[in-house]
C-alpha cells in the first residue's frame, strides 16, 4: 500500500472511531422500560400518561418532582448488583432514591390503580426499547398493608412472589405470566425489580393495584321458632309435657270445702263440737224436744178442765 494511501486510512479511522464510540457507550442505556399494565406510577403521572396524568396524586407527585416524567422509562440505577435492600432506601422504593424521581415516593391512597383478582393469573406488559437479558422479581405488599405511608422494604415480604428470567420481547414489550397471591383485599403495591444481566443496570417500578374487599358474612335469616341449619317450613313436632302436680308445701294451708247454706234466712248458726260427737245427731234432739213440748201442753189443758 502506497503511504499516501495508508495515511488515509488512518486518518479516517482516528476520525470516525470517536464518532462511533458513543453510540456503542449509549447502547445499554437505550435497554429502558417500566409497567404499562398493570400502569406503573411513572407511566401513569408521564405525558404519555393520558387521563391519568390529570389525576390529583400525578398533579402532586410532578410537583414535589419539580418536573415532568418526561424520561419514564429511565428510572434504574447501575452497580446494584441484587442488593436492592442495600442500596434503596425505606420510603424511596418508588423513586429508586434518585432524586429526578421523588414525587413517586409520596404517600397517597389515590395513584391510579388496577383491579386485580386475588389467585388469578398476572401477564403484565413490561415495556423496552430493545432486547436485554436479565431477571424480574415481582413483590406484592404484605396484607394488611397501609397506603397511608410510605413504601418501606418492611412492607415486601422477604421472597418475591414471581421471578422470571430472560422473557422474550414481542412488539416491544416483556410479557411476564405469574400467579397472584390470594390472601390480598383492598389496595396494594406491586413492585417489580428487574435486574440486567446485559448491563449493570437495575431498573424499578410502582403499579399501584386493588384487590376487591372481603365481604361479611349477613346473619342467617329464619323464621320464627326456626332453628339455626334448619329448612325455612319445618318445625320439629313439640314434645308432650304431662302437667305437673302440685302438691302443698309445707307452708300452704289446706282448706275444707265448705258446707251447705242455711234455708230460709236463718242465720243461726249451728254449734260445732272438737273432735267426733259421741251424743244424739242434732235431728234426734229435735224430735225429743217438740215431744216434750206436747206432753206439757196436754197436762196444762187437762188440769184447766178439771177446776172447770
Amino acid at each position: 500500500m502506497p503511504r499516501t494511501t495508508a495515511h488515509r486510512a488512518a486518518l479516517a479511522a482516528a476520525l470516525v472511531t470517536p464518532l462511533l464510540l458513543p453510540l456503542w457507550a449509549a447502547g445499554p442505556a437505550r435497554a429502558h422500560g417500566a409497567p404499562t399494565d398493570p400502569v406503573s406510577r411513572v407511566v401513569a403521572c408521564s405525558p404519555e400518561g393520558g387521563e391519568r396524568a390529570g389525576t390529583a396524586a400525578c398533579r402532586a407527585a410532578v410537583a414535589a418532582n419539580g418536573g415532568p416524567f418526561t424520561a419514564w422509562d429511565n428510572l434504574r440505577v447501575a452497580n446494584v448488583g441484587g442488593r436492592d435492600r442495600e442500596v434503596v432506601p425505606d420510603g424511596k422504593l418508588c423513586s429508586g432514591g434518585l432524586p429526578a424521581y421523588r414525587g413517586l415516593d409520596l404517600a397517597r391512597a389515590d395513584w391510579p390503580s388496577t383491579r386485580m383478582t386475588p389467585g388469578a393469573t398476572l401477564t403484565m406488559r413490561y415495556v423496552s426499547t430493545i432486547p436485554h437479558t436479565g431477571t424480574f422479581r415481582m413483590y406484592l405488599t404484605k396484607p394488611g398493608y397501609d397506603s397511608a405511608g410510605p413504601l418501606s422494604w418492611s412492607d415486601l415480604p422477604e421472597k418475591p412472589f414471581a421471578t422470571v428470567t430472560d422473557p422474550a420481547l414481542t412488539d416491544g414489550a416483556y410479557r411476564i405470566r405469574a400467579t397472584l397471591p390470594s390472601d390480598r383485599t383492598g389496595r396494594h403495591v406491586l413492585y417489580t425489580v428487574w435486574q440486567n444481566s446485559s448491563t449493570p443496570d437495575t431498573y424499578y417500578s410502582c403499579s399501584d393495584v386493588v384487590f376487591p374487599e372481603r365481604k361479611k358474612e349477613q346473619p342467617e335469616e329464619r323464621e320464627p321458632g326456626q332453628k339455626k341449619g334448619e329448612e325455612p317450613g319445618r318445625t320439629e313436632p313439640a314434645q308432650k309435657t304431662e302437667p305437673e302436680k302440685e302438691e302443698p308445701s309445707a307452708s300452704t294451708a289446706v282448706h275444707d270445702s265448705p258446707g251447705p247454706q242455711p234455708r230460709g234466712g236463718d242465720e243461726t248458726p249451728l254449734a260445732s263440737t272438737p273432735g267426733r260427737a259421741s251424743g244424739p245427731s242434732a235431728p234426734m234432739l229435735a224430735g225429743g224436744a217438740a215431744a216434750v213440748l206436747l206432753l206439757t201442753g196436754g197436762a196444762a189443758l187437762a188440769v184447766r178442765l178439771r177446776r172447770r
